[in-house]
């Protein structure tokens, strides 16, 4: 079942959208669901703080493979008493006071947030380290209460239902294809019209749940200009483009709307400075979150990507922003004219990389011009396929028990882009020691500013791959040529 039905998702992590709009194009898509990088069981449940607000639920099959998607469950016992302490002190002051929830903290680097029908919020590291206070968490727990409070889920399927039964009886019933495209056309746009609106809706009942709550109600729209900048950063750093550009079809209203329906409705509660920010008590749970990848799950550093626990590395083209997601690392270049994707399959040593490559990977793509590499360290082979608009560079490489499949979309498949994509699938190898060495975990770590610091000095201590300024104050909602204040706390990223 689509998870868009099903997972309310407010808050999203816009940074890659292009990237992955721009992949979907490229690589449409019958790739083996069975595909991954790490395929990994979901991780086994763990005790959780009980609370009046919150419930023990059976098991749910969607939201079980939520959690497989986003990375698994992600253990943090200061951060989920937090966390969860927050939500009991939510739960009263929703339109739903007895409703029970439940909070699933998510290894995922991304920041996002969303809920199911059933009462179940889903939040990610990602969210927690971008987050600068504890207000700001509680806008958009409040925000998700509020989706299944005014069930947007079921609002939206039932939409969906009848725009595809327009659509049908148009092309099927009434013989009329031409209009049933026009139908669908419309309906996507109302139901596009239609979400953004549910967003605004979510918005406006979680500051109303927060300021009742004691919090901030200014917290939402400070957390939504942090989401704001991080997500153009994030697009700047991939070569995107800006992320917030107008659209039509978006689902979700962009940043700049959102923020100032957030600081009219806080407005109209009271005058900046009301209400609790917990900025303190929230860095002091967060002191040592894991920040960005998870080595074990596979690291990127810039173009290269390497994954300790399966022994291989492996580097992108010039050009190319990467994301290590749970199903496959995707990447895109060239202001989303290439893209490309590596996952892994089960294969018995009976299955030869050959066959591997001829068994139509994408659909509606013929393979053709399977060559065998033989001058790397690892069994290796490569083909081309075309599409209608799209060619491919594909690679299929052996490692153990799976074959991993390599595949470079262009819209021209020219000699000198061809080249770059076979070069990019010979840099595949087992991983090297030192390679090993450099796959460590970073964490967010809280550090008082002492006398004489800078934002500057604060960023050269940060250990990230690119644009530590830039991160160093996002990250701390602190605004470009902001000094920081003697004595103040504030997060920087190290291992």
């Amino acid at each position: 079942m689509d998870r868009r039905r099903l997972a309310e998702r407010g808050w999203t992590g816009r940074a890659m959208t292009s990237a992955r709009r721009a992949l979907a194009l490229a690589l449409t898509t019958a790739l083996a669901a069975c595909a991954s990088i790490d395929p990994a069981p979901v991780a086994a449940p763990k005790p959780e703080p009980v609370a009046a607000s919150t419930i023990t639920a059976p098991v749910n099959p969607e939201r079980k493979r939520l959690i497989q998607t986003f990375g698994g469950e992600y253990s943090a016992p200061e951060v989920e008493r937090y966390i969860n302490a927050t939500l009991e002190r939510l739960a009263p002051a929703s339109p739903t006071p007895t409703a029970p929830y439940r909070v699933t903290l998510l290894d995922s680097p991304i920041v996002n947030a969303f809920a199911l029908p059933s009462g179940d919020i889903f939040v990610t590291r990602g969210l927690l380290a971008l987050a600068d206070d504890g207000a700001e968490v509680a806008a958009v727990m409040a925000h998700e209460i509020a989706h299944v409070t005014a069930h947007h889920a079921a609002q939206r399927a039932e939409l969906e239902r009848t725009a595809a039964l327009f659509t049908r009886v148009s092309s099927q019933v009434l013989d009329k294809p031409l209009q049933g495209q026009e139908v669908e056309a419309r309906m996507k746009l109302s139901i596009a019209h239609f979400s953004r609106q549910q967003e605004f809706e979510a918005d406006q009942i979680g500051i109303k749940v927060i300021a009742k709550a004691g919090y901030d109600p200014y917290a939402a729209s400070r957390f939504l200009d942090a989401l704001g900048r991080w997500s153009a950063l994030r697009a700047s750093m991939n070569g995107l483009g800006p992320a917030d550009k107008p659209d039509m079809m978006a689902t979700h209203p962009s940043t700049p709307e959102r923020v100032a329906e957030a600081v009219a409705q806080a407005r109209q509660i009271g005058a900046p400075g009301i209400g609790e920010t917990a900025r303190d008590s929230y860095l002091s749970a967060i002191d040592g979150l894991d920040f960005g990848d998870n080595p074990t799950q596979g690291l990127v550093l810039a173009r290269r990507f390497l994954h300790p626990k399966l022994g291989f590395a492996f580097e992108a083209p010039e050009g190319f922003a990467l994301e290590n997601q749970s199903a496959a690392l995707i990447g895109v270049g060239e202001n989303g004219a290439q893209a490309l994707r590596l996952d892994s399959i089960d294969a018995p040593a009976t299955t030869t990389l050959e066959s591997a490559l001829a068994s139509g990977w994408i659909e509606g793509v013929q393979t053709n011009s399977i060559e065998t590499l033989n001058d790397g360290d690892l069994p290796m082979a490569v083909a081309i396929a075309k599409g209608d608009q799209w060619s491919f560079r594909l690679g299929a490489v052996r490692l153990g028990g799976r074959i991993f499949r390599l595949i470079f979309a262009a819209h021209s498949l020219s000699p000198a882009v061809d080249a770059r994509f076979l070069a990019s699938i010979r840099s595949f190898h087992r991983i090297r020691q030192e390679e090993s060495a450099e796959a460590r975990a970073l964490r967010v770590h809280i550090v008082a500013a002492q006398p004489g610091e800078t934002a500057d000095s604060f960023a050269q201590r940060m250990q990230v791959a690119a644009r530590p300024l830039d991160q160093f104050l996002i990250l701390n909602g602190l605004a470009p040529g902001a000094a920081p204040l003697v004595g103040q706390r504030y997060k920087i990223v190290t291992p």
